[in-house]
């Protein structure tokens, strides 16, 4: 594609203008979007007519600017999660109701937890996740479950990315790791809100290395810790076994 003046190229910058969307900035001015994806207003102006009239993005009457509902329909096209999604969707279900929580599906994605689906439940506590949104693994059971069952030299890469932050907060990283192999689970205290703890399970392949996980938060401290990893891992055994890995695996 053309470069620009700087040097980027038009890819470059339309996924600039995409990426400078999340959940905490679902709308902004054009001359807000142009100031978080770097782009010249001028420039900005015309792309932004362009990607309003394939549907990327959508332009309000009061000028606001959010991403498209073609974007949406793109993303449910995706083969890397359609199937995960279909083969998770009833195992979920039945956790959601079990349990009396929020329930998610999340991979790991650019070195983030990037959730793929989310059953919402009346009355329960609170939970950050949200669908195609992204949390960081440090701060996570979905992410530290996900890490844990990850190939070693993902591990090893991810830690040399994030040595520093990782031993912070974990710094018995290594045991904590062995722990959640040994458990087949993840919980966290805390790290996100006070009051709840997260736990998670990972769906495994063939190998035994998570492919994604599965994970509700509860009320920190409560008597339900226990049924709910053992049924998170009952229902990512049965995910594996849905999507053609061995339940044993």
């Amino acid at each position: 594609m053309a470069n620009s003046p700087s040097g980027d190229s038009m890819l470059d910058r339309l996924v600039r203008i995409l990426d400078a969307f999340d959940q905490h900035t679902p709308s902004m001015s054009v001359l807000a979007l142009a100031r978080r994806a770097q782009i010249p207003k001028a420039t900005m102006y015309r792309l932004l007519d362009e990607m309003v009239s394939h549907g990327l993005l959508s332009r309000g009457k009061d000028g606001q600017v959010t991403l498209g509902l073609r974007l949406w329909e793109l993303a449910n096209r995706s083969a890397a999660t359609q199937g995960l999604r279909k083969a998770a969707l009833p195992f979920m279900e039945d956790i959601n109701a079990l349990l009396g929580q929020n329930t998610q599906l999340s991979l790991l994605h650019e070195d983030e937890v990037l959730i793929i689906e989310r059953l919402s439940r009346p009355g329960s506590v609170v939970n950050q996740a949200s669908v195609a949104g992204r949390m960081p693994v440090h701060r996570t059971s979905m992410g530290m479950a996900l890490l844990a069952f990850s190939r070693p030299e993902a591990i090893h890469g991810f830690l040399e990315r994030h040595r520093e932050l990782m031993l912070a907060t974990h710094p018995n990283f290594r045991a904590e790791m062995a722990e959640i192999r040994r458990n087949g689970f993840a919980s966290m205290d805390g790290y996100i809100d006070e009051e709840t703890t997260g736990v998670a399970a990972p769906i495994l392949d063939l190998q035994g290395y998570a492919l994604a996980v599965l994970s509700v938060v509860v009320p920190r401290g409560s008597a339900t810790l226990p049924a709910a990893a053992l049924a998170l891992r009952t229902a990512a055994r049965g995910i594996s076994r849905a999507l053609g890995y061995a339940a044993d695996a």
